[in-house]
């Protein structure tokens, strides 16, 4: 299914995959393990180790977000390599933190790194 090119009215079993993904999305340490999986893949030590977590937990959570289809998985010996499923879900963690940084004061950190030309909403370049 295309969802650019759907109708005002989405299938239900769309809507319950999406709700799906945004509870997995409702915790933080998830959100973590997405981020620190946006552009690359790693194995679950070094992913509880970067999160200050115990292996064990960060796997359940790992097994989580691989049931949801948010992260896949590829065995070296007996290592797992965990990265994110597609562009999509990196670029939904992405997203969600950068509106995160505009509920606070100041230009979010994503905006600083794009060059002077961007503001906050609100506010003109002389307030800077």
């Amino acid at each position: 299914m295309d969802a650019d090119r759907q109708t005002d009215e989405l299938p239900d079993d769309q809507v319950e995959l999406a709700v799906e993904v945004f509870r997995m999305l409702a915790d933080g340490t998830r959100i973590r393990l997405l981020w620190a999986l946006r552009d690359v893949e790693r194995p679950v030590n070094e992913l509880a180790e970067a999160l200050g977590k115990a292996a064990p937990s960060v796997s359940q959570h790992l097994a989580k977000l691989r049931m949801a289809r948010m992260v896949r998985t590829r065995r070296e010996g007996n290592q797992v390599f965990y990265r994110v499923e597609n562009d999509h879900v990196a670029s939904l963690v992405r997203d969600a933190i950068h509106h995160a940084e505009h509920a606070s004061d100041g230009v979010p950190a994503h905006h600083r790194s794009a060059g002077p030309s961007i503001s906050p909403i609100g506010r003109n370049e002389q307030s800077r």
